[in-house]
């Protein structure tokens, strides 16, 4: 290979560039590929680094061993791999003059990359990639492809920060294309982000949307639809958190998944155990059980709260939920317990939720300062007084769409009788109803009252 180039020195540009066509062409060609790494190494740092070889000649060279190696005349995997590696730092350092064989190569490298489930490594390889300089500027469509990519592929392994600087670029270009499965794949990256950055509402609707894409693979359909209930689970407690929730439990097909029992237990707000999340918890990727750490503030309280407590064993010493799993089902119980009781006792919430007496009012104090939780708080009886019939319960109501049973609210003069005398109503107007649609279909007939 060596005695060849050398031969090469005293050609004129014209037979010169032939001569090297020829010399690749036949090192490509041959039956041997073992040695076949290092005659290309050789070949291409003569073509690039040789001041007597015309910039013309040895773009051309690399761009018919771009062609040749995307064609599949380096069959072997890791051959190829080589090849393109060595030929990427040999150019390395006059990037400039070949901009458009670079970005080429890496393309193919990242392919190799991510066959072999090397998800940061091909990332980092595509973002090396010069998008918006040089030769040729990539159209914006082209670009939105390449950064989809490279979210996607951090996301494999859950480098969720840096995959959310390219996804931010990406949701400049999205109105770029209409290609439906650049567009798909964008919304995808949309909800994994939402999903990694603890935006669970958001990530549950987003992964709830794309279940109905019929052009998606059933069984992935599936997987969002789980992802989309997971989510859900997740989300803070509140009216926004009953109408995701709503919209999961009517929709058939969550019915035959694993968390549904959760999952209807939550949108019925009823009060949930932790014997019921131990294999829920199971499911859950590591983000979502992220330890949560308790804010300096929310320490002092709940410590000056527990003053009154010291000593008891009964009480938790729990100060707060540990991950996110454990936020997510204490605020559920939290509001769960609001739909039970009129008040309770900072203690006895404390003992609902397995905290202190001062970190379960610091919880209320919260949900109730963002307007998830409807109630009021007194610090001096150390009471948490429900409001029975608030925003909350409407909007639960109205987002479920299970009935249709008007509410007409009646000032009875009396706070503490206004739910007692509603679920009087309710009941009643539900049976009402249950017994004219029995009348109707001839399941039950009344005769004449006789005297």
């Amino acid at each position: 290979m060596e005695s060849r180039l050398s031969q090469f020195g005293v050609l004129n540009q014209k037979d010169k560039a032939t001569a090297y066509q020829s010399l690749l062409s036949e090192t490509l060609a041959s039956q041997d590929q073992s040695n076949l790494p290092t005659e290309i190494h050789t070949l291409v740092d003569n073509v690039v680094n040789q001041e007597s070889v015309g910039l013309v000649i040895s773009r051309g060279i690399l761009s018919e061993l771009v062609r040749a190696l995307s064609e599949g005349k380096v069959p072997d995997t890791q051959r190829r791999k080589r090849i393109v590696e060595d030929t990427l730092e040999i150019v390395q350092p006059r990037l400039v003059s070949y901009e458009e064989q670079v970005n080429s190569l890496r393309f193919q490298l990242a392919d190799i990359l991510e066959e072999e489930e090397s998800w940061s490594d091909a990332a980092r390889v595509l973002t090396g990639i010069s998008l918006d300089s040089g030769q040729r500027s990539l159209p914006d469509e082209e670009k939105l492809r390449v950064y989809v990519r490279i979210v996607r592929l951090l996301l494999e392994d859950e480098d969720s920060i840096e995959a959310e600087r390219y996804y931010n670029r990406a949701a400049l270009l999205a109105h770029s294309t209409t290609d439906r499965e650049t567009l798909l794949q964008f919304k995808l990256c949309q909800a994994r982000i939402s999903d990694y950055s603890r935006k669970f509402l958001e990530a549950a609707s987003r992964y709830h949307e794309l279940s109905w894409v019929a052009e998606i693979d059933e069984g992935e359909r599936n997987h969002m639809l789980s992802a989309a209930m997971t989510c859900a689970i997740l989300a803070p407690a509140g009216p926004n958190r009953s109408r995701v929730l709503a919209a999961l439990c009517r929709d058939e097909r969550t019915s035959e998944l694993p968390s549904f029992n959760i999952l209807l237990k939550m949108f019925h707000d009823r009060i949930l155990r932790p014997s019921e999340i131990q294999e829920f918890e199971g499911t859950l990727k590591p983000h979502q059980l992220a330890k949560i750490a308790i804010s300096s503030n929310d320490r002092l309280a709940s410590a000056v709260a527990e003053d009154d407590h010291a000593g008891d064993a009964a009480v938790s010493t729990r100060k707060g939920p540990a991950t996110v799993l454990d936020r997510a089902v204490m605020e559920h119980n939290l509001l769960a317990s609001s739909k039970i009781y009129n008040n309770i006792t900072f203690r006895g919430l404390g003992a609902l939720l397995d905290l202190t007496p001062g970190a379960a009012e610091t919880m209320a104090r919260r949900m109730i300062e963002q307007g998830r939780l409807k109630g009021a708080i007194d610090q001096v009886e150390k009471l948490i007084s429900f409001d029975v019939l608030g925003e909350d319960d409407d909007a639960q109501g109205k987002a479920g769409g299970l009935g249709d049973v008007e509410q007409v609210e009646e000032d009875t003069g009396a706070p503490f009788t206004k739910r007692w005398d509603m679920q009087i109503r309710l009941t009643a107007a539900n049976v009402e109803t249950i017994v004219q649609h029995l009348t109707q279909k001839g399941l039950v007939s009344f005769g004449a009252v006789q005297t």
